[in-house]
């Protein structure tokens, strides 16, 4: 990412003070801005991604450290996500984008190789908060296809395309001169090469035995000594993939004809046993050689797994028959007569054994398989009956349907979090393993941050999940169903009239949500809008309520001269000479609305039996809009909900809709152009119907940079970008310049302010922004509370003020005369079925109206300010006087998609993210520049859809569709990022490796070491050739300089040595150690093999 420091000037940018604005004569707010102490600087902000969360995308590699329990997991764009303990999760990402293909831990160093499609070699130092790479190797003339890494040793076994297989030291990350090639290692076995090389592995008992597995079937036991082949075996079926049993006599090969074969390693001649696992055999047909099984789909992997007590593991993923058409993908295990084909809701990327010995040579012990999916991570117990999965404790289910919106809350009241976990918890699944979750390595960061925030999902089903997101960990608290609203559709041919959108008809468009009152309202993809309010008690609902909206505005038909062209790019749309727009009409909408057209229904039919509603969320009122005249509604662009007022509102490119959901009636019903009553400064004149129907389709369109937006840009479930323009439509017919150019409801705000310039005290009322730049006022009378507040009508009536800005209009916000926010008001959840005193009920007649504020005790004449802004400028207006306090054109060129009124550091601010990708904040209400950085360019609509500030500096977006990035935009955050990170690394002690036991080391047997220096180092094997591979040094910092002399092997060693200096003795070997690294180049041949060799074995195994 790069920085720019942070610019004071913005180009083209107009003074941002007041007396450039020269204000009317009846009010100078100038006398009173003076007071205002803005206390947010420049230095108060700071730009860092903090952490990552959900399943990696397109995950591509896997490995696991069997000591640290750590698990790694590598993607097709060259990230990598490291995973411990629930709550230790860490992402790092290859600068190239080259996708990995292949992860080896250095076990329980705290490093890990990574193999790229583009050839490289990287290791990397996972013992810093942030890893980093240390080293890199990038092959020139050779593709990289299989690496392998024995425990415990530094030498890096490189298979390639060609064959051949290359050496590194992975503590100098150089290439060592010993080189197998292909031709040597086959010699006259095969007359054809044996393709690249897919398996490399050293014999469990014998180090100096390595096993080359080639795609071709051909398998070499290579001798490392005597520099030659041992043994060759060969099957006319190409291999994929080659496991050993521990003792080292015997393996195991998957192949592309989903056979397994096992090998004697001294019978080459052919495999002691054949299996077909999900071979079915043909017995009518007379065969030469017996019966055949019908050939199968290809074994990817395998892996063989023993156990001290029974039968050895043979799991394997793929080999299922053809005819298995439709069938999901499996991981089998079989163990001893027993096959267990478990299916996998997503494809099988890899498969990991994890046992519970790191040696080789040991029984394995295997007790769980982590299988890596499309998109998915399943963890399987072995130990338990059935093979069940153990709960997933990582927030990986974030697309379990596509995401369509988020909303960001950080500083929520502190019962929020609880009160949506104990409803949540009833919701989780059974048939779990028992087992507490076996991926625990690494140490939590310190939280030091304290408040509640939470994220809210809206997804493609209608799902809404909610998402304790505290201390920037993440699990999820609750999920709610939307659409079990609705009657779902029985079979294909009876579907329901979901005509806006061909697929998802659920899918969640926009989330209003009060904290407070935890009163939830959503607009849906089929334009409709449910409100929920919170219960802790279950109902069952007779009758869902339900109102229908019918929002249109006629037109006479009366021909236009600019009927059928788009609006020309913007004569700024707030400058004196007003913009013609094209007036907008449905074909339909004519007096002469012939028969048979759909009219007054809606998309989706609400369900007529009674409904259970669980302990959670519960639907308050169902709102749809329905056809007019064979037109379908148009989808919500604006929604808002308020709960001390009891009113919800809504909006679209027809108009806006205010609806009491207490009294479940519809307050107001107004075509945008209505709303303006004489006002209207556009002088939009009608038109006639466009000549040539257009199916409707979603209703939203194509918008090129500079034309009406009819949606506020972060909240359209499904689209794309193109250039600089924006397809809001789910349906490619839909470009339709008729609905273009309607102006559309693109904000809304609920809030206690001056609603004319004559009031002298502040009251409820609706401000309404749109796409065109218009800001208007509606005034809101509200009956008394209590049991009058369900008996009398409240009166919505527009109040004639307008206000004007160049843009959109996406925000708006209220100050008091002091410059602190004034929120909305509110009222405090309660149970509402729960009986109260009476004193209660009075205190709550008294409090329906305040809006809660820190200057709430200061007289109500007093003046405030609104700050509105759009895609293009900010402005802050004193109220009632509606002068212009302060203007900042935010971009000239690009446009602004999300801006959001935010708390920081007891201060407020403007933020925004702009479709050029640049962050920025303004103070309030002065509006300076305090921050500019150039942060993200905007590739794909669902970045803007979900990109979200929320107070305390934080924010976040949809980063792929299966994860969440967030990212904070507070200094203090940054500084404080190090200490809440967690740690991957925990100094563990390697296990003991296993004991040979009496006879076996008087008699030989046993597993045999190697001197690999001896072997692969530059005195006996000379230098590599410079043009194979071309070392570049990791940015990983003076660390990663210190260590490549003795590598990450060395700092085990160095740690030791500190130790002894403290005092602590540590034994022969340590001593020893300590001596060697005193002298760095006989320290860095082997200490290891030395450690190997002599730790804690009796006198008579020397």
């Amino acid at each position: 990412m790069r920085k720019f420091n942070i610019r004071k000037v913005l180009d083209g940018l107009t003074s941002s003070s007041a007396s450039q604005q020269p204000p009317p004569p009846q009010h100078t707010p100038g006398t009173r801005e003076p007071e205002i102490q803005e206390t947010l600087q420049s230095e108060h902000f700071q730009l860092c991604k903090t952490v990552r969360h959900g399943f990696p995308y397109q995950p591509s590699a896997l490995a696991f450290d069997p000591v640290q329990k750590i698990l790694a997991v590598g993607t097709q764009s060259g990230a990598l996500r490291l995973f411990g303990r629930p709550g230790v999760e860490c992402y790092c990402q290859h600068d190239s984008g080259a996708a990995v293909i292949q992860l080896q831990f250095l076990i329980n160093e705290g490093a890990l190789v990574s193999a790229l499609a583009d050839d490289t070699l990287h290791l990397w130092n996972l013992r810093q908060k942030r890893p980093a790479i240390l080293h890199s190797l990038k092959f020139c003339r050779e593709r990289i296809t299989f690496c392998h890494l024995p425990f415990q040793s530094k030498w890096l076994y490189v298979g390639t395309e060609r064959g051949n297989i290359h050496i590194v030291n992975v503590e100098s990350f150089s290439l060592s001169g010993y080189v197998i090639m292909w031709n040597k290692a086959i010699e006259l076995s095969s007359k054809s090469h044996p393709g690249p090389v897919v398996h490399i592995s050293d014999n469990p008992m014998d180090e100096g035995k390595l096993l080359i597995g080639y795609e071709s079937g051909t398998v070499v036991l290579w001798d490392l000594k005597s520099k030659k082949g041992d043994y060759r075996y060969t099957y006319d079926e190409a291999i994929h993939s080659v496991a050993w049993h521990h003792e080292g006599k015997q393996f195991i090969c998957s192949h592309s004809d989903g056979t397994l074969t096992i090998w004697n390693v001294r019978s080459p001649a052919k495999p002691i046993q054949t299996i077909t696992p999900h071979g079915k055999y043909i017995l009518g047909k007379q065969l030469k050689d017996g019966k055949k099984p019908e050939p199968c789909k290809p074994i990817l992997k395998v892996e063989f797994k023993t156990t001290r007590s029974g039968e050895p593991f043979i799991i394997l993923s793929g080999g299922l028959s053809y005819d298995t058409v439709g069938r999901r993908p499996c991981l089998t295990v079989m163990h001893g007569k027993s096959t267990a084909v478990l299916e996998m809701d997503y494809s099988i990327v890899d498969f990991l054994t994890l046992c519970e010995t790191p040696y080789p040579n040991d029984f394995q012990e295997p007790y769980a398989v982590v299988v890596l999916l499309e998109k998915d991570l399943v963890l399987i117990d072995l130990a338990q009956n059935g093979y069940p999965i153990f709960e997933n404790p990582y927030p990986l289910s974030i697309h379990e349907s596509p995401v369509t919106c988020c909303e960001y809350f950080a500083d929520c009241p502190v019962d929020l979090i609880p009160a949506l976990y104990s409803v949540g918890a009833r919701q989780k699944r059974q048939g779990y393993s028992k087992k507490e979750w076996p991926i625990n390595g690494g140490n939590w960061g310190l939280g030091a941050q304290s408040y509640p925030e939470i994220i809210i999902t809206g997804h493609a089903d209608g799902s809404i999940k909610f998402w304790d997101a505290s201390a920037i960990t993440l699990q999820v608290l609750y999920k709610l169903k939307t659409a079990k609203v609705f009657e779902k559709s029985r079979n294909k041919d009876d579907k329901p009239n979901t005509d806006i959108v061909d697929e998802d008809p659920y899918a969640i468009q926009i989330i209003s949500w009060c904290p407070e009152s935890r009163m939830l309202c959503i607009a849906g993809v089929s334009a409709h809008v449910i409100i929920y309010r919170f219960s802790k008690q279950e109902v069952i609902v007779e009758v869902i309520p339900m109102l229908e909206v019918r929002l249109l505005y006629e037109i006479n038909d009366v021909e236009s001269p600019e009927g059928e062209q788009a609006p020309p790019l913007p004569t700024p749309v707030g400058a004196p000479s007003p913009q013609p727009i094209p007036p907008q009409s449905h074909p339909s909408t004519s007096s002469s609305s012939s028969d048979g057209l759909r009219d007054n229904v809606p998309c989706l039919k609400v369900k007529n039996s009674p409904l259970k509603q669980s302990p959670g969320y519960q639907t308050e009122l169902v709102i749809q809009l329905v056809w007019v005249g064979g037109e379908p509604p148009q989808q919500i662009t604006s929604l808002s909900v308020n709960s001390s007022y009891g009113l919800v509102v809504f909006g679209n490119c027809n108009g806006i809709a205010v609806v009491d959901y207490l009294q479940k009636a519809v307050l107001l019903n107004l075509g945008t152009i209505e709303l303006y009553g004489s006002n209207d400064p556009y002088r939009r004149e009608p038109r006639s119907p466009r000549k040539s129907r257009q199916p409707s389709g979603a209703g939203l369109c194509d918008i090129s940079e500079g034309t009406v937006v009819p949606e506020d840009r972060c909240k359209s479930p499904t689209s794309d970008i193109k250039d600089n323009s924006f397809s809001r439509s789910r349906s490619s017919s839909v470009t339709s310049i008729d609905k273009e150019s309607r102006e559309a409801i693109s904000a809304l705000h609920f809030c206690e302010t001056f609603t004319r310039k004559a009031d002298s005290s502040p009251s409820p009322c609706l401000w309404v922004g749109t796409t065109l730049g218009t800001v208007l006022v509606i005034a809101l009378n509200l009956p008394p509370g209590g049991e009058q507040r369900l008996l009398q009508p409240v009166i919505v009536s527009p109040s004639g003020t307008i206000l004007r800005l160049k843009g959109a209009i996406l925000r708006m916000a209220f100050l008091d005369t002091t410059g602190c926010l004034v929120p909305p008001a509110f009222e405090s959840w309660r149970e509402l079925s729960v009986p109260e005193e009476k004193d209660e009920k009075e205190k709550l007649k008294k409090r329906r109206p305040v809006s809660v504020s820190p200057s709430s005790s200061q007289e109500l004449s007093e003046n405030q300010y609104a700050v509105i802004c759009s895609e293009k400028q900010a402005k802050v207006i004193s109220l009632p006087a509606q002068n212009c306090a302060y203007k900042q054109n935010i971009t000239e060129t690009s446009f602004v998609l999300r801006g959001d009124v935010v708390a920081l550091s007891n201060s407020i601010c403007l933020a925004c993210f702009c479709a050029n990708g640049h962050i920025m904040t303004f103070s309030l209400p002065s509006l300076r520049p305090l921050l500019d950085v150039y942060y993200l360019p905007l590739t794909n609509m669902r970045i803007a859809r979900t990109f979200c500030f929320t107070n305390n500096g934080q924010a976040l977006y949809l980063v792929s569709p299966t994860e969440i990035q967030r990212l904070t935009y507070s200094q203090e955050t940054c500084e404080n990022l190090q200490e809440m990170l967690g740690e991957l690394f925990t100094p563990v002690e390697t296990p003991e490796a296993p004991n040979r036991g009496f006879f076996k080391g008087l008699f030989g047997g046993g597993a045999q070491s190697l001197d690999r220096e001896e072997l692969f180092g530059e005195l006996s094997s000379g230098k590599a050739s410079r043009s194979l591979a071309q070392h570049i040094p990791g940015p990983g910092g003076i660390e990663g300089v210190k260590g490549a002399a003795s590598g990450v092997v060395g700092e085990l060693a160095r740690a030791r040595l500190a130790l002894d200096e403290r005092g602590q003795k540590l034994g022969d070997l340590e001593e020893r150690t300590t001596a060697m690294l005193s002298s760095a180049d006989s320290f860095s041949k082997h200490a290891h093999e030395m450690m190997l060799k002599y730790k804690d074995k009796k006198w008579y195994q020397f």
